[in-house]
């Protein structure tokens, strides 16, 4: 019965978060024969808690630090000193990360366990006898889509993976083609779209619906220059007419804000509940009391952690945004510390602090209540915007698109007229990105997608390889499955 108090113990706290009920409600007297270890595949309670704790390892990582500082410290946007995890940031910063890097080993075995969750419940699935057809087929493209997200993630850090579709297949297993790779993504996501719910009928807010599954196929054709399938794809998302922008850039990540229409594919969070987003602990600067701006206009700290651990924004990167682009006003860069002492962080290099997700009042240490999303709209509009360009060079649609961003962070229209080349707006693009998502994890990989993460990090005095573009895989595997082939230059 071990392993089923631990799949219950990770229920609750998965179940907490997306709302679909307390620990209480998921063990009362009628649902305890149900998660008894012979009935727990075979019951809709059982099912969902194994599809729970598939959410519960994917939301971890992205509702975690983790994500960030992988995607973003391996950038020009931020860095970080002090602490207990200095020790990896100084890897991800330096670029001297190797097979032994215990971050990578941490985060595979949680993406592998995700996607061994969802084939448990696609194995299993058949016998399960108080459910409608209707809601074994949701549950079946749900169970498919974790899978493919999980996938998805380990393809952004390490390339393509062996693809494991049961728990039947063999351990040893090699790594598919990136042609078998490619297939199996897309073939998935397109095979579960129209059997997911439709946006708001999903049972509970924070479960994947069909333009959730859209959304992630659009970034993947993105993410792999097939730009007119993921112009098409951004588009579809656009017609159903159901995602928007939200008014406000900076109103954007408050709280009160939270569950609005921008949001497409997002892990939510409780204060206080670990899978949590903690991004506050590490962005105060020591001593921090009162803000000053930066969103923080006024707040008292008396209950959040402030740990060793300082992540600090470059100032190339706070001095690229625009005079009046509200987006920047989420950047602390002055306080009130706990001697009574006014401190500007602009008098120190390096130093200002990222407060896209604000801190939470009901917070009692390092676990804020933000939600944390993984694609929005205006990661859609700017998909389309980049694919089109890409097709066609510059043309008014994408400079149409790219000005709704704008608008919305309270700066002027650019004009295609300003473009001369498809390069020209190629960079404009990638700058507006970097404006509009820091803090959401998605540097890296546009500047991959764009040939200048290497050219990037090499004019920050960094010796790279052709090899940096993916991470090793830990050796832990590679002593684990025979077959698994190591990235080249490891």
């Amino acid at each position: 019965m071990k392993s089923i108090k631990n799949i219950i113990v990770i229920a609750c706290s998965i179940f907490g978060i997306l709302a679909i009920g307390s620990c209480e409600d998921i063990l009362e007297e009628e649902n305890k024969s149900q998660l008894a270890a012979e009935n727990l595949l075979t019951s809709k309670i059982g099912i969902e808690t194994v599809i729970a704790g598939s959410y519960s390892k994917i939301n971890h990582v992205l509702g975690s630090r983790d994500v960030v500082k992988r995607e973003e410290m391996t950038s020009d946007i931020m860095w970080q000193t002090g602490g207990g995890e200095n020790g990896t940031a100084v890897s991800l910063i330096g670029f001297f990360w190797d097979s032994n890097n215990w971050l990578e080993a941490f985060d595979w075995g949680r993406y592998w366990n995700a996607i061994r969750d969802a084939n448990t419940v696609l194995d299993n699935i058949d016998g399960l006898a108080d459910v409608s057809e209707q809601e074994k087929v949701e549950l079946i493209a749900e169970a498919r889509f974790l899978r493919i997200w999980a996938y998805y993630i380990l393809w952004n850090q390490y390339g393509a993976m062996p693809i494991r579709t049961s728990l039947t297949d063999p351990a040893q297993k090699a790594r598919a083609t990136d042609d078998e790779f490619s297939t199996f993504m897309e073939t998935e996501l397109l095979s579960i779209i129209t059997d997911l719910p439709n946006p708001g009928e999903e049972p509970n807010y924070g479960r994947v619906h069909s333009d959730g599954a859209r959304a992630l196929l659009c970034k993947w054709y993105l993410n792999n220059k097939d730009w007119k399938k993921s112009a098409d794809m951004a588009q579809e998302i656009i017609d159903r007419n159901y995602f928007e922008l939200f008014p406000s850039a900076f109103e954007l990540f408050s709280l009160e804000n939270e569950r609005n229409n921008e949001f497409i594919l997002v892990h939510t969070g409780l204060a206080n509940e670990s899978n949590s987003v903690t991004f506050v602990a590490t962005a105060l600067p020591p001593g921090f009391s009162i803000g000053l701006d930066g969103g923080l206009n006024g707040v008292v700290n008396e209950t959040w952690s402030n740990f060793a651990s300082q992540y600090r924004f470059y100032d190339e990167f706070y001095n690229s945004f625009e005079i009046g682009d509200t987006r920047r006003n989420r950047i602390l860069t002055r306080y009130i510390n706990s001697n009574s002492e006014e401190i500007n962080l602009l008098d120190t290099p390096d130093n200002t602090r990222g407060m896209k997700f604000e801190p939470d009042p009901d917070t009692q240490g390092s676990s804020h209540g933000n939600d944390f999303p993984s694609i929005r709209y205006a990661d859609i509009l700017l998909s389309k915007s980049e694919s089109l360009n890409e097709l066609n060079g510059p043309n008014q649609e994408s400079v149409d698109l790219v000005n709704l961003i704008r608008n919305r962070a309270e700066l002027a229209d650019v004009l295609l007229g300003d473009f001369p080349d498809k390069e020209s707006f190629r960079v404009h693009i990638l700058d507006e990105r970097r404006w509009e998502f820091w803090y959401e994890g998605k540097r890296r990989r546009d500047l991959l997608r764009m040939d200048k993460y290497l050219e990037s990090a090499s004019s920050r005095g960094i010796n790279v390889e052709e090899k940096h573009k993916l991470f090793p895989i830990p050796q832990v595997e590679i002593d684990a499955n025979q077959l698994m082939v190591q990235n080249p230059g490891y």
